[in-house]
């Protein structure tokens, strides 16, 4: 029966999207009960192994549950963890799994774990995001072919019993295993199919919802798991997930009905949208950095000197005040303000100084290097065709320009995917970005400038006095002292420049008034899980 519901509300779906008249939320003609969700891109793959956007974090995080999860307010709570213990000197953590199971019945057991775990570190897979396991004993070294991904610090002692051993103390760890590079796999199902195992006639899951169907560019269509551990908690029948590139036209789509919420909206749009429709308009801090990566394996970009002129060149006020418009701060760090056993107070020596008085230092600085009338600065800056972005690059362009006649930047743009994919492979001189929190420690920004996490050290900056700070940092039981010594890192690393902070992000959300269970956060993670709309009598029943 389910399966005919939602045919049947697919149909009704795309044909109503169609003619611009959905009606966002309504069960579409049929019992379903139906959420539409703009998501700024589309996926490039939904494989947690091969996944790397906030955009895929969405879809993904509805599909599956690790450890630990996230609850309505973005809190890392257990999810598959029924219980744990950790050992005195806080490497070996041992979790007692609940019982659950597969969206095929098959039981969720520690073995699923490790497989994935296994997996994630084996070279073969090519994942993209694994340093983000680097606490994990061996994964580094596995990844990198040093070692054999079964030698990595994760046993089932049994079906229910899962043992982790790392490489030092994580007290970030309940929050890291949130994040979809540590969910398990049905390994009976990743063994049959290899990579088509995420195809929707083949992938099984666990969490609350299961992928029915993906049209490219188009929507990707989630369903009930009748099967999750909580579903009885669980309000939706269906999910879309649209890829919003356009989030003016976006903004027109949830007013007019047809999407229920979009994540993202123009910051100029701000003050006609809460005069507007007041009561759709979510905005608030939460933990991102939007940044510049220098390629500093490019000869003009090796000098630190020549990577702060760029730097202090930049007038992130107006970006800020007359581009963003929406109360995102000027950045001159990348930890962004109220991160956890953090003290701050990282910031470059030039912060205070007016910008045209920094634009002249900054052409002092470039002459010196070489730079001239008979030696110009090209260079390509790559940006993003998503949200803000083009409207950003020009007045970079400018600012960049106004340092002298010979400092030449050219705007190249494209589409979110290949754009990350070029960063990632170092195909790029200097490029836009942005990094959300994967969870709320600094660690998860400064891992960011270790030379071995390097695909997503962007830059590819390498400092081993850098590099032995953050290790000897993580390896600090005391919290307050371990906070310092990232402070005095990411000092170095402002001080060296290989990235170039811009401005932290305020979440911008559009978000109907029927829709409930949406609770602003600093991780701004919103589970389908506890959404539902409020005029549905007893919707979860």
């Amino acid at each position: 029966m389910l399966r005919n519901r939602f045919i049947k509300a697919a149909f009704v779906t795309t044909s109503l999207l169609a003619l611009a008249a959905c009606g966002g939320g309504q069960p579409n003609n049929s019992d379903s009960i139906t959420l539409h969700r703009g998501n700024n891109a589309e996926p490039l793959s939904l494989d947690p192994h091969r996944a790397s956007g906030t955009w895929e974090n969405n879809i993904i995080g509805d599909m599956f549950i690790g450890l630990y999860t996230e609850d309505a307010s973005g809190n890392p709570v257990p999810g598959m963890a029924e219980s744990f213990e950790v050992s005195e000197d806080g490497l070996t953590w041992t979790f007692t799994l609940r019982e659950a199971s597969w969206s095929d019945g098959q039981p969720v057991t520690a073995h699923d774990f490790v497989f994935a775990w296994r997996r994630i570190a084996d070279p073969q897979t090519g994942a993209q995001y694994v340093s983000l396991l680097f606490p994990i004993a061996g994964v580094a070294e596995a990844s990198r072919g040093e070692a054999s991904p079964d030698q990595i610090g994760a046993r089932a002692v049994d079906d229910r019993t899962l043992e982790v051993t790392l490489e030092n103390p994580a007290p970030y760890l309940p929050g890291l295993l949130t994040h979809y590079t540590s969910f398990p796999m049905p390994s009976h199902v990743v063994e049959q199919y290899g990579d088509e195992w995420v195809r929707p006639e083949n992938i099984q899951t666990n969490g609350a919802f299961r992928l029915a169907d993906w049209r490219t560019n188009n929507y990707v269509h989630l369903v009930r798991n009748e099967s999750f551990y909580d579903n009885e908690n669980v309000c939706l029948d269906e999910v879309f997930f649209y890829p919003t590139v356009d989030n003016s036209a976006a903004s027109r789509r949830v007013r007019n009905g047809e999407l229920d919420l979009n994540m993202e909206f123009p910051g100029q749009q701000l003050e006609f949208l809460q005069r507007e429709i007041p009561e759709y308009v979510r905005v608030h801090p939460f933990m991102g950095t939007i940044y510049f990566s220098l390629n500093t394996t490019l000869d003009q970009f090796e000098d630190p000197q020549v990577r702060n002129a760029l730097g202090m060149a930049i007038d992130r006020e107006f970006i800020a005040e007359e581009i963003l418009q929406a109360g995102q701060p000027p950045a001159y760090s990348m930890v962004p303000p109220g991160v956890a056993n953090y003290p701050g107070g990282v910031e470059v020596n030039w912060a205070d100084i007016p910008v045209e008085q920094r634009r002249e230092t900054a052409r002092e600085i470039l002459e010196a290097a070489g730079y001239g009338p008979d030696n110009p600065l090209r260079f390509e800056y790559t940006y993003r065709a998503t949200g803000d972005n083009p409207r950003i690059a020009p007045v970079v362009q400018n600012d960049w320009s106004s340092i002298a006649e010979w400092v030449e930047p050219v705007l190249i743009v494209n589409d979110t995917q290949i754009h990350y994919d070029n960063l990632r492979a170092g195909d790029f001189q200097v490029a836009d970005g942005g990094w959300i929190a994967d969870y709320n420690d600094p660690y998860n920004f400064l891992f960011l400038g270790e030379f071995r996490s390097v695909p997503m050290n962007y830059s590819r900056y390498n400092n081993p006095e850098y590099d032995a700070l953050v290790l000897e940092a993580n390896r600090e039981l005391d919290l307050t002292a371990r906070g310092q010594m990232m402070a005095e890192a990411e000092q170095m690393m402002m001080d060296d420049m290989p990235i170039i902070p811009i401005v932290f992000y305020v979440n911008k959300a559009l978000v109907s008034p029927r829709v409930t269970g949406w609770v602003d956060n600093v991780v701004n993670i919103h589970r389908s899980r506890y959404i539902c709309f409020n005029d549905l009598d007893n919707a979860a029943e």
